[in-house]
């Protein structure tokens, strides 16, 4: 069984006892949360497809951590005019485990 779930404007095939790290989400380590946007649900050769979410569909996960991804490394370069600019970025994501798919 899986499902298509939306979280942080960015979709996810999640599957029971699957670890993902998503956008960050306001939640403590250890806690349970829902997902609601829950776009299909298939179980076998069952599959429910929402217009645009699936009535009644939801995604249990619990959070498993808080933290920051690797650096990306940004370099604006401009040839033969002696102008460079380096930048960097650190994303914060929120690890979480699938615990249950209700469909």
């Amino acid at each position: 069984m899986y499902a298509v779930i939306v979280s942080g404007g960015k979709q996810y095939r999640v599957e029971e006892g699957q670890r993902l790290k998503l956008e960050k989400i306001e939640a403590e380590t250890g806690k349970s949360i829902d997902f609601d946007k829950v776009l299909l649900v298939a179980d076998g050769e069952k599959i429910n497809i929402g217009q645009p979410v699936v009535e009644g569909a939801k995604v249990t996960a619990e959070v498993l951590s808080q933290g920051r991804h690797k650096k990306v490394k940004i370099l604006k370069f401009k040839r033969r005019k002696h102008q460079m600019k380096q930048m960097g970025h650190r994303q914060w994501y929120t690890e979480v485990k699938i615990t249950g798919i209700k469909g």
